[in-house]
């Protein structure tokens, strides 16, 4: 006669054989938006799998909730967090730049925080949006770090109460940190998470492209004390004076008047080292430089900085002089790779370009040789004066096609092409890098990449690099300033060009696939497999000039910026920006399955596992009031 519990003990392997899910599952947290603090966006979880991957189903939904406010003219933007989740806890922001605390089970709502953001009114080009918060541990207690639109938030993740020691009454002023007074709080904004090493919170900031003044506010990067909120230091992505490293890079000393550099993506950490990885934007204006020639450093680069000091380790800048809007937009992944027999602790910056950078992250050397080339300098517009040669790695192969000509036109039938070749005969086109113009320049990638701010994903097991990336084009023309826009200055600038509908009504002028995933194979710099990423807008699909047409069945979806996350199990889950969540074979890029959404993404997933035992996959998605974040997980 068996002993009962014995028996109860077979019953609970059964059921744990039939469900897939472990019995003494240790939990899983995702305590950084990309993972860890070196962003890989990987997860050891292999609960989910290949195997019981079609039984994923959702589990819980969350809706935000925030709609328009008219008494301060404000609107909810996308919804791009990335949750953080620790201790069972599940910790998300929202486009009104607060932040709410889930039960990680059920997705039921034990806390939220109001920082009222939206009373500044709304933000200038970009909109509300943010994409996630910071967690820190100390003393017995965890801290939810959130900055907003002009200040940094210390919250007690018990409770969502600011912390009363933490600055005044819990936050502290992201405004008084800048070497020239801020003119205008619309100037500033703040969509991307901190980053914490030990007991120091380390904060970028973001300035609405729109805005092209002189003196509008310089690219910084501060640091404050996670316990008293005291401010540590503070880094000049543009310099402050005749002394300052890079100052002879900007001709005519135009670094005292040009604003933007800033760091508006997220950033990684060397904890290990107390190196904290800084990738640059543009300088003002995008689009021209006739008020700031010369390369601009530290503007469009990866920057190292130590994280106790402030002080630069190394840099390198991918785009001198930029005119493109090519700002480094994503977080670096901090991954160690094997090149030739030799280990290397490197550093993976992916970019609009398509291009990913690949440094030894102690020394900033390159893992391959990145080559100056010349570039198209011939320019139509007065006073500017184009750089001469740009970077290009010579591993890895760029992710998406570069540059533009006749042979890339869209043919997804005979019309559109024709119809594509003379749209692209009313402008300028040519390779990467061919500079804006009076006449307008098709540029590709477009302003929006490329890779973008969802960043990539770093399998350590295999050595692959998930990037996803849009093969979009931007129209870059600028116009002689008529005076209408008091935010713009510049004697040039793209916000008085006059909009003309283009030729296609709205269908891309290039071929598909408009958004694909590629596996980049960092120990070998090669891509390994490259898919359409979604099946495409529906505005495309549903396009009268393609009634009737037989269409791919993934045509790709640029509209999406969000990146990937892959699991041990060898599964990569990424949203479409359709109405959907893939999943992807890591090995061959083969779709496994896909989920219904309940509207388009734009944010990046994340999984993680509860004191329950149940993996969950998450991911947000909507615009405006319609911004809910979902839950799958197996029954």
């Amino acid at each position: 006669m068996k002993h009962p519990l014995i028996v109860v003990a077979i019953a609970l392997m059964s059921g744990a054989l039939l469900t897939g899910q472990p019995t003494a599952s240790r939990m899983i947290e995702w305590p950084y938006v990309g993972g860890d603090a070196g962003n890989s966006r990987s997860s050891s979880l292999a609960d989910i799998n290949p195997e019981n991957l079609s039984r994923l189903r959702p589990a819980w939904q969350w809706k935000h909730g925030e709609t328009a406010n008219d008494e301060f003219k404000t609107v909810p933007g996308g919804f791009e967090s990335t949750p953080l989740m620790a201790d069972d806890v599940v910790y998300v922001t929202t486009p009104y730049n607060g932040v709410a605390a889930l039960n990680a089970d059920t997705g039921a709502e034990l806390w939220r925080f109001d920082g009222q953001a939206y009373r500044l009114g709304q933000i200038p080009t970009t909109g509300f949006k943010h994409r996630g918060a910071a967690l820190w541990r100390g003393s017995g207690a965890t801290r939810v770090f959130l900055n907003t639109r002009d200040r940094l938030y210390c919250l007690d993740a018990k409770t969502g109460k600011p912390v009363a020691g933490f600055g005044q009454a819990g936050s502290v002023s992201l405004l008084s940190g800048f070497p020239r007074p801020i003119a205008d709080v619309k100037q500033v904004t703040s969509g991307s998470p901190p980053v914490i090493y030990r007991d120091i919170v380390i904060v970028g900031h973001a300035v609405p492209d729109r805005y092209q003044l002189k003196n509008d506010p310089p690219g910084i990067v501060q640091a404050f004390d996670a316990r008293s909120g005291r401010r540590l230091w503070v880094f000049n992505l543009i310099p402050q004076s005749a002394d300052d490293f890079g100052a002879d890079s900007w001709e005519g000393e135009s670094w005292r008047t040009t604003g933007h550099a800033n760091v508006w993506a997220p950033m990684a950490l060397d904890p290990a080292r107390g190196i904290v990885y800084l990738p640059t934007s543009t300088p003002s204006d995008d689009l021209y430089g006739g008020r700031r020639l010369g390369a601009n450093l530290l503007a469009e680069s990866v920057v190292a900085v130590d994280a106790v000091t402030g002080l630069r380790r190394w840099h390198f800048q991918t785009v001198h002089h930029g005119l493109w809007d090519y700002d480094n937009p994503a977080a670096p992944n901090l991954v160690t790779i094997t090149v030739n027999g030799r280990r290397i602790d490197a550093l993976a910056q992916i970019t609009k370009q398509g291009f990913t950078f690949v440094f030894d992250r102690v020394t900033g050397r390159p893992v391959w040789p990145i080559e100056e080339r010349a570039v198209p300098v011939d320019s139509d517009v007065p006073g500017e004066k184009v750089f001469t040669t740009q970077p290009f790695p010579t591993k890895p192969p760029a992710v998406v096609p570069q540059g533009v000509a006749a042979d890339d036109a869209n043919d997804l039938t005979p019309q559109i092409a024709g119809m594509a070749r003379e749209e692209m005969g009313r402008y300028r086109i040519g390779p990467l890098y061919t500079p804006p113009s009076l006449r307008g320049t098709i540029m590709r990638p477009g302003t929006g990449g490329g890779a973008n701010w969802g960043g990539a994903a770093f399998d350590s097991a295999s050595g692959l690099l998930f990037v996803r990336a849009s093969n979009a084009t931007s129209l870059m023309r600028v116009a002689a300033n008529d005076g209408s826009d008091p935010s713009v200055d510049a004697p040039y600038s793209n916000m008085f060009v006059p909009s003309a509908p283009g030729r296609l009504g709205g269908l891309p002028i290039v071929k598909p696939p408009y958004a694909t995933l590629s596996a980049v194979n960092l120990n070998t710099g090669t891509i390994e497999w490259q898919v359409p990423a979604g099946e495409g807008s529906v505005a495309v699909r549903r396009h009268p000039l393609l009634s009737g047409v037989n269409l791919p069945e993934r045509l790709g979806n640029a509209e999406s910026k969000g990146g990937a996350i892959v699991t041990a199990s060898g599964l990569v889950f990424m949203g479409g920006g359709d109405g959907f969540l893939y999943a992807y074979d890591k090995r061959d890029g083969r779709e496994l399955w896909r989920g219904p959404l309940p509207a388009g993404n734009t944010a990046t997933p994340m999984t993680y596992r509860t004191r329950a035992g149940k993996q969950f996959v998450v991911i947000a998605a909507g615009t405006g009031p319609e911004g809910v974040l979902t839950a799958y997980a197996l029954p």
